[in-house]
């Protein structure tokens, strides 16, 4: 992990001081220079200065507290009765993420013997009439899964999984506070396969899941199509509802302050992690990805991480300059 990578090797610097359990509140600003940040620690509220503020808290909390320190769109603001600081649209906007779908077999006679690692295989490919390359995965998982859901695990029988997940998709979904409270978490709208174009490549993809397992090297294997039922599948408009019943989240959000050019109106950050209109603060984490990339999002944030650590240090003996553009 990037903590035992990382962390490990710096935590005894003198010049480091890892604070744990503790919460963020807000960014302070004077005027448009963010000078500190509210920290939460033991029931204890303290504020913490510092020359530059680097927000690296994810794309769910980066957002978040950007809006509770009064950054973001001015109409949720306003209805959050938070003083805004900075109106900025794009924060929290351009929710991106890998929908997926899980379609679900019983295995044949006894049951098969399972590989330790229930992920083997996976393909990735363009959807027919796509014009985005390598936009979709299929991947393969030896065990029988599919939501879980909040009242437990369900005693069903053994099974192998296809997941059909969308890795472009063009819809796009957006967060905003639920409360002024930072330990009242946002209200997430993933607003998954709003857009034709991503229903349509899933229900492709569908029939594609249905054709592999038709191959022998499958069927030897799989029963009883358990999840979706073939009248589920019996229609375009009986997938497109089976569909927005069952997707889920790739658990890959990112874009929420999302990289842009300064008149780019939905852009967050520059291409030094700066925020539009602010000086001295900066975000480092998924939420600047522009769209959710065609990958697992881990090992990409990482690489972000060391390129803001390489931007920061360059210009850490610099005067600041203007309000940033």
């Amino acid at each position: 992990s990037t903590a035992m990578g990382h962390l490990n090797q710096a935590r005894d610097r003198d010049n480091l001081t890892i604070m744990p359990n503790s919460l963020i509140r807000r960014v302070i600003f004077s005027g448009k220079k963010a000078t500190g940040v509210e920290v939460e620690q033991n029931n204890e509220i303290k504020i913490y200065e510092a020359p530059e503020i680097i927000l690296s808290a994810g794309a769910v909390a980066s957002p978040q507290i950007l809006l509770l320190s009064g950054v973001g769109p001015q109409e949720h603001l306003e209805e959050m009765g938070i003083p805004v600081v900075h109106s900025l649209p794009g924060v929290g906007r351009n929710l991106r993420d890998h929908p997926a779908v899980f379609l679900t077999w019983n295995t044949k006679g006894e049951d098969p013997e399972i590989p330790s690692v229930g992920f083997q295989f996976s393909c990735r490919y363009t959807a027919e009439g796509s014009d985005l390359r390598n936009d979709m995965m299929i991947i393969m998982c030896s065990v029988g899964i599919g939501h879980v859901r909040t009242s437990g695990y369900s005693d069903s029988p053994p099974g192998l999984t296809m997941i059909a997940h969308l890795y472009l998709a063009l819809s796009q979904g957006e967060l905003h506070l639920q409360s002024t409270d930072p330990k009242v978490q946002p209200f997430l709208d993933h607003n998954l396969l709003d857009h034709e174009f991503d229903r349509s490549r899933i229900r492709k993809q569908l029939r594609i899941c249905l054709e592999l397992a038709k191959k022998p090297g499958m069927a030897k294997f799989l029963g009883e199509l358990r999840s979706p039922t073939w009248d589920d599948l019996s229609s375009d408009e009986k997938m497109d509802d089976w569909m927005m019943k069952e997707v889920t989240t790739g658990h890959h959000i990112s874009g929420t302050c999302k990289m842009g050019p300064y008149d780019d109106g939905m852009a967050v950050v520059n291409q030094y992690g700066r925020v539009h209109g602010l000086h001295g603060i900066r975000v480092a984490d998924a939420s600047i990805m522009p769209d959710c990339i065609r990958a697992n999002t881990n090992v990409p944030t990482m690489m972000i991480g060391e390129r803001m650590s390489d931007l920061i240090k360059s210009s850490a003996n610099k005067i600041n300059g203007d309000v940033n553009k």
